[in-house]
């Protein structure tokens, strides 16, 4: 029962820690750079002249369609940062937000580390085009950040701050970030799906006088994918390793009970009783056994997965694992499903020891005194 019960406990953990890694990281990096981006196709983060229009037609089209949660206009802007005698080029983004505050910026963790920052210190911010613009900021927020393909940093800042520093009009943005509902996001078939479809919203619902635009999945953070493929595929073995050593352990229990009632055994056969209702009753005792390992493995992994969801008592290096705590997760449907297959295998694997009672002999196993 210990064995099945640590079994169960590891393969709900198993679970329950990769989706929790799959769900921050693909929203940490949905709240960066949306899901989908709608650009145009000769847009570049150094050249302020290239845009979309934040107001466009065929924004309520994509609203409605299933699985968007969110179209949200975004400009992006290479920059570079100084504190004293150190430089670090960024990329400022900026959405409309009512949070967001004039010269006030948030910068990633490691940002701060580099630049040796903290909330409140004053900082200057360089944007090359045509003329060199400088701007004062304050550091408001230090988030935990993770870097794109090139390694810039990303400095969140105000959108109205960075909409003038390109000099652009009201309803103009770099891009249009379409965020997604996590059931569409957390699979990249489903995800490619969701940017056929918004392609063809906007072909569709687009005027004349729209501009052509660019539907492209905004996966910048390609290696973080990746990492979570790979580990999912690492729970998949996790999984199948569990399955077979509280099965092997169960086997061992069954044959360990089976020689210790031979007698009992060859008395029922004597009695009339076939080899299918004998093993009936082995069976049905260990699985009573392993229902109960299996419900105390559940019960203290789901214990385990609430107290460090309202904790965090357990830290990460968010420079190694993107995230500064453990995440948890807990798909309820997944965890029965894996019960249900783990106890279906287990109980499969049991039938092994089963057949060693058609081995038995009454007449070498019954004596008569």
């Amino acid at each position: 029962m210990i064995s099945i019960a640590v079994s169960f406990l590891v393969i709900i953990l198993s679970l329950a820690i990769s989706a929790g890694f799959r769900r921050e990281i693909r929203g940490g990096v949905a709240s960066l750079t949306g899901d989908i981006q709608l650009t145009s196709p000769s847009a570049n983060i150094y050249n302020s002249e290239v845009c979309v229009n934040a107001d466009s037609s065929f924004i309520e089209d994509l609203l409605a369609r299933r699985g968007v949660e969110a179209v949200t206009p975004a400009i992006y802007r290479a920059g570079i940062i100084q504190n004293g005698e150190d430089l670090q080029g960024v990329l400022f983004k900026a959405v409309p937000s009512r949070d967001s505050l004039p010269l006030q910026i948030s910068i990633p963790r490691s940002l701060a580390k580099t630049l040796r920052l903290k909330e409140g210190d004053v900082v200057r911010g360089y944007f090359i085009g045509e003329r060199v613009q400088v701007r004062k900021f304050t550091v408001s927020s230090i988030y935990e950040g993770l870097s794109d393909n090139s390694g810039s940093p990303m400095v969140l800042a105000s959108y109205e701050d960075i909409r003038r520093v390109n000099g652009w009009d009201e309803g103009k943005a770099s891009a249009l970030e379409i965020t997604l509902s996590e059931r569409f996001r957390d699979r990249r078939a489903q995800k490619t799906k969701a940017v056929e479809i918004a392609g063809f919203a906007y072909g569709r619902a687009s005027e004349d006088d729209d501009p052509t635009l660019a539907v492209a999945s905004a996966d910048k953070y390609y290696n973080l994918f990746d990492w979570l493929d790979l580990i999912d595929f690492n729970v998949l073995v996790i999984l199948i390793l569990m399955v077979l050593v509280a099965g092997f352990n169960m086997i061992s229990g069954l044959l360990i009970m089976l020689f210790r009632n031979i007698s009992t055994i060859g008395t029922l056969k004597a009695l009339g009783m076939g080899d299918r209702g004998i093993a009936g009753v082995f069976l049905r005792v260990s699985a009573r056994t392993v229902l109960k390992g299996m419900l105390i493995g559940n019960a203290v992994a789901l214990l385990f997965c609430l107290v460090q969801h309202l904790t965090h008592f357990i830290r990460l290096n968010p420079d190694n694992y993107f995230v500064s705590f453990v995440p948890v997760s807990v798909n309820w449907w997944s965890v029965l499903a894996v019960d249900a297959i783990a106890f279906a295998a287990i109980m499969l694997l049991l039938l092994i020891p089963s057949l060693f009672i058609a081995r038995v002999d009454p007449a070498d196993t019954v004596r008569v005194k």
